[in-house]
Formats: structure tokens, sequence, C-alpha cells
């Protein structure tokens, strides 16, 4: 007879503890299920998008996934408010509920916006490592978008050691940058320089992290890629076509990528094909489609996956249980009785 699981909550403090004791396992774990997913082992259907006439620019975002290999499903529920960050407050706040892979039943509920953010910095930082043909040493890294993901990624970056000279920095607002350069730069020790203006950012950087809110794309003079730099196209509607035209380009996920005007979609949307796009991260991870020269700019563009969420959630479900940091609610099931 199958018994039914008990329910926890796990809150964001516990998530956060636990996310960053170790980053290399993180890195494994994310890497384990790009895999996985490229060999169909998972089921991402598309993301559910709840919108408001009165807020446009506001969405909640549901994400359901499931892992075959380790028999868990699940879902993330995000929802994205821009001008919360006038306010003070971070634009996100998500919860993650994880199901049980035999009886459904619902096994906990975590803060998910730590999650999210930190698999989307994961993941860019595999994509970059791997792009960049494993070489964590880089002169000068560009951000563009001073704000949440953005000091995660570098968080990451710092976790796995990376050997970083310089890191440029730019926003449209000027204090964001300020404020960034100094709190991630004690923080981490990289070296920061504020950009006096977007193209001298994106001129003078080897590699470039896209971390805005933009809706639509603002660069789209592809001279100031002149020098092939790695882009990692994190907030996915920076570029214009032409760029993304004039470019190697890596997605996560093809299907789910070309949708919702991001920029590759757009790009589709304009030549009416998908022969610009390259090879996916998991057939980078797996040796089946290999790095090509450095002879124009490398577009990583990855959508972002539920089941990464789902990966890093049971893991933060099995420590946090191992760890006794989960709050166990007592009758949370209550009438179970058929009769």
């Amino acid at each position: 007879m199958k018994m039914v699981p008990k329910f926890r909550v796990i809150s964001g403090e516990t998530v956060n503890d636990l996310l960053s004791q170790n980053y290399e396992t993180l890195s494994s774990i994310i890497e384990k299920t790009y895999l996985d997913h490229g060999q169909g082992l998972t089921v991402n259907p598309d993301s559910y998008f709840l919108r408001f006439k009165h807020k446009p620019n506001a969405r909640i975002i549901a994400l359901p996934s499931y892992i075959d290999p380790i028999n868990v499903s699940g879902i993330k529920w995000i929802s994205s408010f821009p001008d919360n960050i006038q306010e003070g407050i971070p634009r996100a706040s998500a919860v993650l509920i994880l199901n049980d892979g035999n009886t459904g039943y619902p096994l906990a509920c975590m803060e998910a916006s730590i999650i999210s953010a930190m698999r989307t910095a994961v993941s860019a930082v595999i994509g970059a490592y791997h792009l960049r043909n494993k070489n964590d040493k880089v002169g000068t890294l560009g951000i563009i978008g001073n704000g949440l993901i953005a000091k995660y990624v570098v968080a990451v970056l710092q976790g796995l050691q990376w050997d970083i000279g310089q890191i440029n920095v730019y926003d449209q607002n000027k204090e964001y940058s300020a404020q960034f350069a100094e709190s991630i730069g004690n923080k981490t020790g990289y070296a920061f320089n504020v950009s006096h203006s977007l193209d001298e950012c994106l001129q003078n950087s080897e590699m470039i992290l896209l971390t805005t809110t933009a809706a639509q794309p603002y660069i789209n003079d592809l001279s100031v890629f002149e020098h092939n730099p790695l882009i990692l196209n994190i907030s996915l509607r920076d570029l214009g076509e032409e760029i993304i035209l004039g470019s190697y380009n890596v997605l996560d996920d093809i299907d789910h990528c070309l949708k919702a005007n991001t920029s590759p979609h757009l790009a589709e949307i304009k030549v009416g094909h998908r022969e610009f796009i390259d090879a996916t991260l998991p057939e980078i991870l797996s040796g089946s489609k290999k790095i090509p020269d450095n002879n124009k700019p490398i577009v990583f563009s990855p959508f972002g996956l539920g089941v990464l969420d789902l990966a890093l959630g049971h893991y933060i479900y099995q420590q946090a249980i191992e760890q006794g940091s989960s709050i166990e609610i007592d009758n949370f099931f209550y009438d179970l009785s058929r009769n």
C-alpha cells in the first residue's frame, strides 16, 4: 500500500544556504539535466503566461516539468513585475512545488526566486565555459544590466574560480552601475570599471553578459561585435535580428527559445527559417556539435527550462530533509479516506 508523503515547506533562507554551499555540485546537476533533456528523458511543456490588462509589463509564468531519471515532477510559478524595482523590491518572486513521481502528491513548496536566479546563473556559466573550449580565464567581462541576475552570475563565476581581469558594467541607470561595481567588487575582489556608454562596454569586453529587462532589441549594430565576443544573451531580447543572423547561435532548446519575441524568434520571423541556429547546449555538452573557429560572435540564448528549476529544487528538498531544515506541515493532506 502506497503511503501519502509528508508535505514540507522550505524557506528562502534555507534555499539560499543550500545553494551557496557548493557551486560545483550545482553545475554538475545542471549539466546532467541538460544532457537528460537532450536525450529525451525530460518533459518540459511550453510555459503558460498570465498577463494583466492594467499592468501590460507584468506577468506570472507557470513552468511545469518532469525528470524521468529522478522520477520527480513539479511546477514553478514565477511573477515578473518590473515596477517593483522602483519601490526598492526585486522584480521577480516565485514558488516551486515538487510532486512525488509515484503518487503524484505534492512533496514540498519552496521559495523559488533564488532557485530561478541560481539556475539562470549556473546555466550561463556552463554555457560560457563550454563555448570557450573550457577556458575559465577571461580578460574582460562586460555586464549590461546591473541587477539581481548579474549579481548571481558573478557569484557563480567566483564560486567556480574564474580568473577575470576586469568586469566592465553598464546600466541605463548610472547609480545601479556604481552601486553594483562597489558592492560586488567588495564581495568578490574582482576589478570593476563603470563604462561611460553601452558601446564602450560592448566593444571593450571579450565576454558579454546581457541581463536587462528589455522588451525589444536596442543593440542593432553588428560592428560593435567585430572583436567576436561570446555573448551570453540571458535576457533574450536585447539583440537585433541582424546581430543574431551574423553570429554563431547556440540555444538551450530550439522550440522554447523561438517564441515570445525573443531575439532569435524575431530573426526567424525575418528570414522565415531556422537555419541560423547552429547548435543546442545539450549538443555542445555531449560533443555531437563542435565550437567553430572564432570568426564571428557566438551568442548563447538560454530560454530557461523548467527542468533546471526542478532539478535544483529536488536537490534542495533532499538536502533540507537530511539537514533537518525543512518545515513539515502536519495534517496538510487531511481527509484521505475514500469512504
